[in-house]
């Protein structure tokens, strides 16, 4: 079976006991995505999302539900062992969860292994050993470049390399968990000399997350065509950015105290198998670019490695929770902004001989569309703090103040299929220690 190929747990027919599920934005039974929570007696466990609820498949082991080689690994405190199945194995626990949240004659037995959602909390998903960045949203580095260079925006190895940089694993938070406001050296252009002081150009990135499952020794590569099983998921991923930070110290080797402060994702798992009647073909390049080198070229990823999700980005000051307003919109667009897709960023990681591991977490980069109504930050919306961005109530945002909260959303759709969620991603800016 091919990565791209749906089967019954996809049937939009298919629905759910738990009722919330029928219908749900994010959860429906088409979807069950994995997650690490803690319930309301503070027992915490794997579980999986079903509408507003959450079944713990630490119950579900316990009482035999669930096959021998994969029972122990529910019993965990981190999806790793998860991540790390082959992908038959993957698509056998999927079904089986699948079968058990559609037939009614689990309900009566299923039904105590079920949480509130709202009720419990949600942890990072699995223990993230490395982490790495990359910048496949070529409108935002396109964007960015001109800002510095007006006449020679894309870097000549742009559309050669998907480029990347090893960041931090450790600052990595779920969503809910606040921000704060980092310290460090910046030079504004009218000084002489670097301050230390609070970020004063803090930003978010619009970014998706990809979930490493199983890896690939030290010394051996992952053929491009190999490289979708290589991916156990997805996740949104906020990777703040102190912007004044970043042009202070990038050079000559990338952002470093800039980015490693914190970074925030939604702490649900998509599988890439929830994913597979979203992958649409990926968007051919203009006929004067080059064609990607040997090791990142395969038909089959260029026919289904796009990801078909819409991106959200949205604000909630402190001025409209005090208003109880919604949070406002900031931008929206298509995931299929990306430049290169996840298997040839996966491929490339691994060219040099690198081995990734499950549970490691690569970046995207900031994804943007061509115009601002999908730009991915706010550097893009604000041209750099010169054109402030409009906000209700009068206010407006250059970069973001203390009490700002960013909200990122994500859903996947394709006609004839039920629409999946991500659940949000979200933290608030706190003030500076």
């Amino acid at each position: 079976m091919s990565w791209w190929t749906t089967d019954e747990t996809h049937d939009p027919a298919r629905t759910s006991w738990v009722e919330s599920a029928n219908g749900h934005p994010d959860f429906p039974i088409q979807n069950l995505p994995y997650g690490v929570f803690s319930s309301a007696s503070g027992e915490a466990g794997i579980g999986v999302a079903i509408g507003d609820r959450i079944l713990d498949l630490f119950a579900c082991a316990a009482a035999g539900l669930l096959p021998a080689p994969i029972a122990p690994l529910c019993t965990a405190g981190t999806l790793n062992g998860l991540m790390a199945l082959s992908v038959a194995d993957r698509r056998a626990l999927r079904r089986l969860l699948s079968d058990l949240l559609s037939d009614p004659a689990y309900a009566d037995r299923l039904t105590p292994m079920l949480h509130a959602a709202a009720d419990c909390a949600l942890h990072l998903p699995a223990h993230i050993g490395d982490y790495s960045d990359f910048y496949v949203g070529i409108h935002h580095a396109t964007n960015i470049g001109r800002q510095f260079r007006p006449d020679n925006p894309l870097l000549p190895n742009y559309k050669y390399v998907p480029i990347g940089y090893h960041g931090r694993a450790s600052s990595i938070r779920p969503s809910g968990v606040a921000l704060r406001r980092p310290v460090g050296q910046r030079k504004p252009p009218e000084a002489d000399a670097p301050m230390v002081g609070p970020s004063a150009r803090l930003d978010y990135e619009l970014e998706l997350g990809v979930w490493i499952g199983a890896g690939n020794a030290l010394g051996t590569a992952i053929p491009i065509a190999q490289a979708a099983d290589h991916v156990a998921g997805f996740c949104l991923l906020n990777d703040w950015s102190a912007r004044d930070f970043q042009a202070w110290e990038y050079q000559p080797l990338g952002p470093f105290l800039s980015k490693s402060f914190q970074s925030t994702i939604s702490p649900w798992v998509v599988t890439s198998e929830a994913m597979a009647p979203f992958r649409p073909a990926q968007p051919p390049r203009p006929t004067d670019d080059p064609a990607p080198l040997p090791y990142l070229s395969d038909a089959d990823d260029q026919a289904h490695g796009a990801l078909g999700l819409t991106l959200e980005v949205l604000i909630l000051t402190e001025a409209m929770r005090t208003r109880g307003e919604a949070p406002f919109p900031l931008s929206s667009g298509p995931a299929s902004n990306m430049y290169w897709t996840v298997q040839q960023i996966v491929a490339h990681h691994a060219s040099n001989g690198c081995n990734l591991n499950p549970g490691d977490l690569l970046g995207s980069g900031t994804i943007s569309a061509p115009d601002r109504s999908g730009y991915g930050s706010l550097i893009e919306l604000s041209v750099g703090g010169k054109e402030p961005v409009a906000l209700p109530g009068g206010e407006s945002r250059t970069f973001l103040e203390d009490g700002d909260e960013i909200i990122l959303r994500a859903r996947a759709s394709a006609q004839g299929f039920v629409p999946i969620g991500f659940g949000e991603c979200r933290a608030m800016v706190m003030p500076a220690l």
